[in-house]
């Protein structure tokens, strides 16, 4: 009995031994792999950022200013024309020979005027010596001022009839782009017609409207004598075009609570069209010295936002910070953490606080701690 009992007590101090054994021989857990990277004060643009729309500084619709036949159209659909340049002519013959009638009348109205100038000095000199009646003498002055009459009325028909010839070549009233043609040649227009011949919108320069917070409108007027810088980006991405804030409403929209800017853009390259989508970012100033992480470095916890900061000790340790706005990449913190203090980017979603860590990027860190 006392044998069993030995044996007994032996296993039992053998088994807790070897559980004691087991615990203190369990393997730390394994560095977190993590990419890191410095907090630093840096000067940061302050943007306005909103959708915006691509709209011509003019638009004109031509219209025919007189009735006839399209001889001839003197320009493709779709081709930039420059100011002055002729787009259609109108068959213009009708238009000379209303012009030759024209003058032609004229002609003979001056003549009967001239005559009947003659008549009044005539009269004139008989009715001082009373060789005629007073009444034929202001007959006769008014034959020669109704001649006047109908003489400047002639002139006026012939600069009608001119103005019509001219109006027969219909020229671009501005430089821009064409639109589709609605006529051909051949067709029969007139001025009453509701359709335009063509639509010429403005493309250089242009104008990116966009509305942002009317709370930000203090900011907007304290800035906009710097003409401040606006960059236009198309929706789904492309070539970024830089112009400057041309255009303050002068009236809050109740509805949406925001104020209408429009900015202009030189678009040499003609990459900014008509009707487009784009988003607008207006620079209104640059914040010096400000506190930014990258953006991806931020973590929203219940708590609010925090990072993690790398410890001298190769560990993670969570920080609550403040985030004043994003710029680009770029996250503007209100304190919480200090400049040099490297914080995690990537790999947070394994950690916690306290967790021992191992940076993939190094050189970068390092190259981040020198500078």
């Amino acid at each position: 009995m006392t044998t069993s009992l030995r044996l007994l007590a032996i296993a039992t101090l053998c088994l807790a031994a070897g559980a004691a054994c087991d615990k203190t021989a369990a393997p730390p857990a394994p560095a977190v792999p993590v990419t890191v990277a410095a907090a630093e004060l840096r000067s940061v643009p302050f943007e306005l950022t909103a959708p915006g729309t691509v709209e011509p500084i003019q638009t004109v619709a031509v219209q025919p200013q007189v009735n006839g036949m399209i001889q001839r159209i003197a320009f493709t659909e779709g081709q930039e024309v420059q100011k002055g340049q002729v787009l259609f002519q109108i068959d213009p013959r009708p238009f000379r020979a209303a012009l030759a009638q024209a003058q032609a009348a004229y002609q003979r109205d001056s003549a009967q005027a001239a005559n009947a100038d003659q008549d009044v000095r005539r009269y004139a000199a008989l009715a001082q010596k009373e060789y005629v009646t007073a009444q034929q003498y202001d007959q006769a002055r008014t034959t020669a001022a109704a001649a006047g009459a109908t003489v400047s009325g002639s002139r006026a028909a012939v600069e009608q009839a001119r103005l019509n010839l001219q109006y027969a070549t219909i020229r671009a009233p501005i430089a821009g782009l064409t639109g589709s043609l609605r006529v051909r040649e051949g067709n029969l227009v007139r001025t009453s017609d509701a359709t335009p011949l063509v639509t010429i919108n403005q493309i250089r320069p242009i104008l990116v409207r966009f509305a942002v917070p009317a709370a930000n409108l203090g900011l907007v007027l304290r800035y906009r004598s710097r003409n401040p810088l606006v960059r236009a980006e198309p929706v789904g991405g492309g070539t970024m075009s830089a112009g400057t804030l041309s255009f303050v409403d002068n009236t809050v929209d109740t509805t949406t609570g925001t104020i209408l800017l429009k900015a202009s853009f030189p678009n040499r390259d003609g990459l900014l069209w008509p009707g487009e989508f784009i988003n607008a970012r207006l620079r209104l100033y640059e914040d010096e010295n400000a506190l930014v992480v990258p953006a991806s470095a931020v973590v929203s916890g219940q708590q609010g936002s925090f990072v993690f900061v790398i410890q001298p000790d190769s560990t993670a340790k969570t920080f609550p910070v403040t985030v004043g706005r994003t710029s680009d990449t770029l996250a503007v913190l209100a304190g919480g953490i200090e400049p040099g203090d490297r914080v995690v980017v990537d790999g947070q979603l394994r950690l916690r606080s306290g967790s021992k860590v191992q940076i993939k990027n190094p050189g970068t860190t390092a190259r981040a701690e020198e500078s």
